[in-house]
């Protein structure tokens, strides 16, 4: 009889070996009575058990594929969150003579990464900016909404500011969009554009407006940053004890 191993012992690869090219997150076994001979899934590396159809592999031995793609799934939790794969930085590009300007690289790649087909913007609630996103942006919108009862006037207005005025622009195969004359007025916007990035989501502006923008957030850091550091210098004084009271 076949030793078992599944399509990937026929294809020449090792039972421990990762369907998609990467490290197993696993311990390697000989010990066959745990029902998956050669592999070994210890749960505290690999807290997971995905379903084998979703990854298109119906005709591959479970216990090697499964192995293999909890490594992955893995892999893929601990990098949820924006970290370095969300907006960062800023860069200033020019409008070409059709109206389109180039979306950053960084950024086109973490508009992939995201998933959103196209860019959600719509105009800042507090600054003559654009905030422009996908799903992340979406999900805080959706969080912030979520949070205020349903029939209330400040979900009515949050809801008008940030969906209500919201657009979806089309980004061409080239990464660039045309920003609509409605989008162009509000931040004042002419011949050039500043993307400013925010982890989760990031801005456009008018880039002379931006740089009065970031000035006047480095005075303010530097004033709060000056709080903090009182605040913890100061050591909090303790409530007066009560006439009369033991030590």
């Amino acid at each position: 009889m076949a030793p078992r191993g599944g399509a990937l012992a026929k294809a020449g690869h090792s039972p421990a070996a990762n369907v998609a090219g990467a490290p197993l997150h696993g311990r390697v076994s000989t010990d066959s009575s745990r029902g998956c001979p050669g592999i070994h899934i210890d749960p505290h590396n690999i807290p997971c058990y995905p379903k084998l159809s979703r990854f298109g592999l119906r005709d591959v031995n479970p216990c090697d594929a499964r192995a293999a793609l909890c490594g992955l799934t893995a892999q893929g939790r601990r990098g949820r969150g924006w970290g370095v794969d969300g907006f960062v930085s800023h860069c200033t590009n020019r409008l070409d003579a059709k109206g389109r300007v180039s979306i950053p690289a960084s950024f086109r790649a973490a508009l992939a990464r995201d998933g959103f087909e196209g860019l959600y913007v719509h105009p800042s609630i507090d600054q003559e900016a654009l905030d422009c996103g996908g799903h992340a942006l979406l999900r805080e919108i959706h969080d912030l909404l979520g949070r205020l009862s349903p029939y209330s006037e400040e979900r009515d207005l949050f809801s008008t500011a940030l969906i209500g005025t919201s657009e979806i622009l089309k980004v061409d195969s080239e990464g660039r969009v045309i920003l609509t004359e409605s989008l162009k007025a509000y931040a004042m916007i002419e011949t050039e554009v500043t993307f400013v990035g925010h982890g989760h989501k990031f801005q456009i502006w008018e880039p002379s407006r931006f740089r009065v923008h970031l000035e006047e957030a480095r005075t303010r850091v530097r004033d709060l940053r000056k709080q903090l550091s009182a605040r913890h210098a100061t050591p909090d004084t303790p409530p007066p004890r009560p006439h009369g009271a033991r030590e």
